[in-house]
This record gives structure tokens, sequence and C-alpha cells, in this order.
């Protein structure tokens, strides 16, 4: 097999495992539920802000990732129980219908974003750059030659391009709702990312345990 086809075969694995663990199709009723109360413009602001906060996450973290764990200590799986615990934290306030943005006012309601920072927590982080996609990241950029971390990176920004086009149109998809179906979603996300949140808890739970076991059956 010739060196084009091997690369060629590495990069769709590379951006199939990327595109799959960002998910931006599972990532559009999420984003629609929390940005519900805001306008087109405030939504595509919020949109970039996501995808830039994800993309520089994601590059730092395939540059320089196991040098910050290292320096502070931290492990994967931490950072998966922290971003499980964030997470879980919006999901509650989506079942209770708690968003932000409820101020009455077009300047008010932008302050509001501005403070909650929705577009780089939770949305780029840990909703699109999360500890499934930079540990994703991490190892394919390990492999240590030029070309592998090119389409690494390749396949980080094609799949945030996607992500970004999607969520920029996320009216065109939800405008036939209604209020009652936009509700009835944001509940049944709001539950749904909870389950995620969990699940990002347990696993990380369960790869401490694992560590713990082998380091236990070492001694």
């Amino acid at each position: 097999m010739s060196e084009i086809a091997i690369d060629l075969m590495y990069a769709i694995t590379v951006f199939t495992a990327i595109f799959a663990i960002v998910d931006p199709m599972g990532n559009i009723p999420i984003f629609y539920t929390i940005t519900q109360r805001f306008t087109r413009e405030e939504r595509i602001r919020i949109a970039k802000r996501a995808i830039i906060a994800a993309a520089i996450t994601l590059i730092v973290f395939g540059l320089i990732g196991n040098y910050i764990f290292t320096m502070f200590s931290i492990t994967i799986p931490a950072f998966r129980i922290a971003g499980g615990l964030l997470l879980f934290r919006v999901a509650f306030n989506m079942l209770y219908g708690v968003t932000p943005g409820t101020k009455s006012t077009d300047k008010e309601k932008e302050e509001s974003v501005e403070k909650e920072m929705l577009g780089i927590v939770p949305l780029g982080i840990p909703l699109l750059a999360g500890p499934g996609a930079i540990s994703t990241v991490m190892l394919y950029n390990s492999q240590g030659s030029l070309s592998s971390s090119i389409i690494v990176f390749l396949s980080v920004f094609a799949t945030l391009i996607i992500t970004y086009i999607l969520l920029r149109n996320v009216d065109k998809i939800f405008n036939r709702l209604g209020r009652v179906g936009s509700l009835a979603i944001s509940r049944i996300m709001g539950l749904i990312l909870a389950a995620i949140a969990i699940q990002f808890v347990i696993n990380g739970i369960h790869q401490i345990a694992l560590e713990w076991a082998v380091e236990f059956a070492a001694l």
C-alpha cells in the first residue's frame, strides 16, 4: 500500500473519531435549549465563541496537554469528573427551566450572555472540547510525525467548521416546533445532558478504579 493511501486512511480514521466524539449533531438540541431565549444574532455570537474556545482548547491540549496535566498533577479521569459535575449543573437548570438571559431588554440580555460566558462554558468546554475530545486529540497527536499532527489539527478544524455551520442554522431546524415544543425539548435535553454528565463522572471513577487496581496488583 502506498504512503499516500496510508495517510488517507489515517486521515479518515482521525476525522471520524474526532467528529464522533465532538458530536455536532448531538449538540444541536443542547445548544438550542441553552440559547432559546436569545436572538439569532446573539446565538451566532455564542456559537462563534464556542467554536473558538473549543478550537483553542483542542489545539493547546493537542500540543502541550501532557505537560499541562503533569504541571498541575491533573489526570484525565479527574478532568472527566470535573466536566461531568459542570455539565450536571447546566442540566439541572435546563430541567427546571432556569436558563441565562431572563432579563427583558436586548442590552441586558447581551450583558447576561457575556456574564455567563455561555460560548466558553459549557458550550465550548466541555460540550464540544470535552475530556473525550481532548484525550483523543492528545492520543493521535502523540504519534510524533509532522504529517500525523497536520492531519489531527485539520480534522479538528473540519469538525468545528461543520459544527459552526450546524449551530448557526439551528433556528431553521427548530423554527416549526413552537413554544410548547421548545419547552418539551428543553426538559428532554436537560435529562439527556444530566445522563451524559453522570456518565462522565462514572467513566472518570471507573478509570481511577482501574488504575488503582493495576497499582495494587503490582505491589
